[in-house]
């Protein structure tokens, strides 16, 4: 093959108009609805990020001084930056509602390596975002029993790298394989679960604000930003991980009833009640107690003991592993289908495109899930938290860019909702989200580009080959998912 041949060959785009003729054979059952869909999106946005990266950020850790009140400022940078991206995932979703959210999209818009890289790397990083979510809900069962007056032993509660004697964190292991059953139930089930959940954690949230309000100190907010603007920024690329959830929730695009219409407003109506219910949550947090003696892990639980109220610190413990898991499922649900599209696409193999009685790919889900476990039981969660967050970051630049490129390349295609401020909304989506990648630590780059390599030598040596867009590949003719 010459050199223009297979540069051409790795730049050539998704047909938009094969998309909706591919999703209506795909095997995946169509039955949520626009509240069920902002459920789903709530449910990723809300939960570890506000129960737990909220403590973490605003207390510090050995590699990052704490930010005190000003964990604030890091929620609303990070959704300031968020919300560019939200709005170009808003208009791609309204114009192509097909399983693989961000791969689907780069994959149209700027061509198959693209789309490669960016399905390659959100294979990674949901399945890290559900490991830590675990971490997370590890850490209030653990204030709960506490609470209680059971005190589990420390090997088998955290990490060897934690620094508190732990060996391996059984019960984050133990709750990735709790959510990978429950959605391995099918998505209908999974949709009514998820909306129940959600009501539960929003109560929950508003409970929290209710309450504390009573209980803040203003001297608690002074200094406001004990350590300055810097690790402020830092503290906003590592809370981006709270941020986010609706680009999950897009991928099960072709699981709503109407996904033209109500994928837009779900993504949007998700961020704006994230975003209200975090800008209260962090000041009721911030004002109950010194940021110095949050616990990082299990925030709201430590703000409310330390207030004389140790049976509310026992009650949020509880809903709060009700709550996190909402994040758990999205993010699994998105993995599963983003990795199910790549399948149908040729570029994995169709193994895993292969879907139950259910409608639910289950080999790919229980892949995921046990993935999850392991990456839970063995890393603490600022690690992984940084892992997800460059992935998602990555995502989001090549999002916002596909807007602009398409919104050029193809004007007349029909989309249901338009950004507005074409192209300066997703290009500062771009400039914000690259300046955040740059605030994470040299490691997690490492780690990143590595995963990256590998994934290149896989498209290489399997994916271009048998991509249904290769006329040579032996997949081409098969543009439908087969059934189980």
């Amino acid at each position: 093959m010459s050199n223009t041949t297979a540069s051409q060959s790795v730049m050539r785009r998704k047909p938009i108009d094969e998309i909706e003729e591919e999703s209506k054979s795909s095997g995946l059952f169509k039955s949520l609805g626009l509240w069920q869909l902002t459920a789903i999106g709530v449910g990723g946005i809300i939960g570890v990020g506000i129960f737990s990266l909220a403590g973490l950020v605003a207390h510090g850790d050995a590699s990052n001084p704490g930010v005190g009140p000003a964990v604030l400022i890091s929620f609303l940078v990070a959704g300031l930056a968020s919300g560019a991206a939200a709005l170009s995932y808003a208009e791609f979703a309204g114009m192509i509602p097909r399983a693989g959210s961000a791969y689907t999209y780069g994959y149209v818009a700027l061509g198959e390596i693209i789309g490669w890289f960016i399905g390659w790397d959100l294979l990674l990083e949901y399945i890290a975002i559900v490991a830590v979510v675990a971490i997370g809900i590890s850490g209030y069962f653990d204030a709960f029993l506490s609470g209680i007056g059971i005190h589990m032993p420390a090997w088998m509660t955290s990490t060897a790298d934690a620094g508190t004697g732990g060996v391996i964190n059984l019960p984050a292991i133990l709750v990735c394989l709790l959510v990978t059953w429950i959605l391995s139930r099918g998505t209908k089930a999974f949709g009514r679960f998820e909306l129940i959940a959600v009501a539960i954690k929003v109560v929950l949230i508003l409970f929290i604000i209710g309450l504390g309000i009573f209980y803040i100190n203003t001297q608690n907010f002074n200094p406001f930003m004990p350590s300055g603007f810097g690790p402020v920024f830092s503290g906003a690329a590592t809370v981006f991980f709270a941020v986010f959830g609706y680009d999950a929730m897009s991928t099960a695009a072709e699981e709503a009833t109407d996904g033209k219409k109500h994928m837009p407003k779900a993504i949007i109506l998700s961020l704006i009640i994230a975003m209200l219910l975090y800008v209260a949550a962090t000041l009721v947090l911030t004002g109950m107690q010194n940021y110095k003696d949050i616990n990082p892990t299990a925030g709201f639980a430590s703000a409310f003991s330390s207030v004389g109220l140790p049976v509310i610190a026992t009650i949020i413990s509880v809903f709060a592993v009700l709550s996190i898991l909402t994040v758990m499922l999205t993010f699994l649900l998105g993995v599963t289908r983003v990795w199910f599209s790549m399948s149908r696409d040729g570029l994995l193999p169709g193994w895993f495109s292969k879907t139950d009685r259910h409608g639910t790919p289950q080999r790919v889900t229980w892949i995921a899930g046990i993935a999850s476990a392991i990456l839970a039981g063995v890393f603490p969660i600022k690690e992984v938290a940084d892992l997800t967050n460059i992935g998602i970051l990555a995502a989001f630049v090549v999002v916002c860019i596909s807007v602009i490129v398409f919104r050029y390349k193809r004007p007349d295609a029909p989309r249901t909702f338009r950004l507005p401020w074409m192209p300066v909304v997703p290009a500062f989506g771009v400039v914000a989200s690259a300046f955040l990648m740059s605030q994470l630590h040299w490691q997690t780059w490492v780690r990143f580009v590595v995963w990256l390599i590998v994934g290149l030598v896989i498209y290489f040596t399997y994916g271009r080959r048998n991509s249904l867009m290769n006329p040579a590949s032996p997949r081409h003719a098969d543009i439908s998912t087969p059934s189980a």
